[in-house]
């Protein structure tokens, strides 16, 4: 298995490259700066291919979420998983930490999504000219004032997933552009906490949103939740006195 500081490599073989990207790189170039760094580029350098050989982006996750990014290896591939992308044939499940204690242990939101065209990429609801989106949530768990959703978006919206939590009251943690920036910190969620607020360090200081699987046409990935994610939900489970679902 290869690895670097902004990905993991997870699978490959003759027509494919799997990786589970950390947060804070972008999968493919941003027309707002070209100088950032992209993860394209760097997977093309540590990946088998052939000389003069390209990678092909077939899907995007946002430059914040961590998780699952496939590549193709091949026109034929990319032109394959591209359809079943287009088609919906591919599943998707993202695990979600988010802001608030839903009441419901599962919902959907079918808000439809426009990109509002701005530097920051911002998607808002428009019932008017927004196109048709759908995500599927449900509770793992929840302490303090914290939660745990899985998330299974239906349709591949930018910040689809980030813009129907919102709309539904429980934004994911960490999110400049739906919700609150502030990080999570251990004093949130712990009943009767006495350390020292001033000294506390966070648990989590990004985008609290993981693509952990990807069921294709021909078998199905999974992607681990990176140390940062993992750490927070194992606190949340001491809070909340048992291990949260699957």
């Amino acid at each position: 298995m290869k690895t670097s500081p902004l990905f993991t490599i997870i699978f490959e073989d003759e027509n494919i490259v799997a990786v589970n990207k950390a947060s804070g790189i972008s999968v493919g170039g941003d027309r707002w700066d070209e100088s950032q760094e992209r993860l394209d580029r760097l997977v093309a350098q540590a990946a088998a291919l052939p000389a003069a050989a390209k990678i092909f982006i077939v899907h995007r996750i946002d430059r914040e979420t961590s998780g699952l990014v496939v590549f193709a290896k091949n026109e034929v591939t990319h032109r394959e998983l591209s359809l079943a992308f287009e088609g919906r044939d591919v599943k998707k499940r993202y695990i979600a930490i988010v802001h608030g204690r839903p009441s419901w242990q599962e919902t959907a939101c079918d808000l439809p999504l426009v990109p509002n065209g701005n530097k920051q990429h911002q998607t808002i609801i428009d019932k008017y000219q927004g196109k048709k989106s759908l995500t599927h949530f449900k509770l793992l768990g929840s302490a303090g004032n914290l939660s745990v959703l899985e998330s299974l978006p239906e349709t591949g919206r930018t910040h689809q997933i980030r813009v129907h939590a919102a709309a539904l009251g429980f934004p994911v943690v960490c999110d400049l552009l739906y919700g609150k920036d502030k990080p999570v910190l251990l004093s949130a969620i712990k009943k009767n906490w006495r350390g020292d607020l001033l000294e506390e360090k966070p648990l989590l200081a990004r985008l609290g949103l993981h693509a952990a699987e990807l069921s294709l046409p021909s078998q199905t990935l999974c992607a681990p939740l990176p140390r940062d994610m993992a750490a927070l939900i194992k606190q949340m489970e001491k809070c909340g006195l048992g291990k949260f679902g699957d």
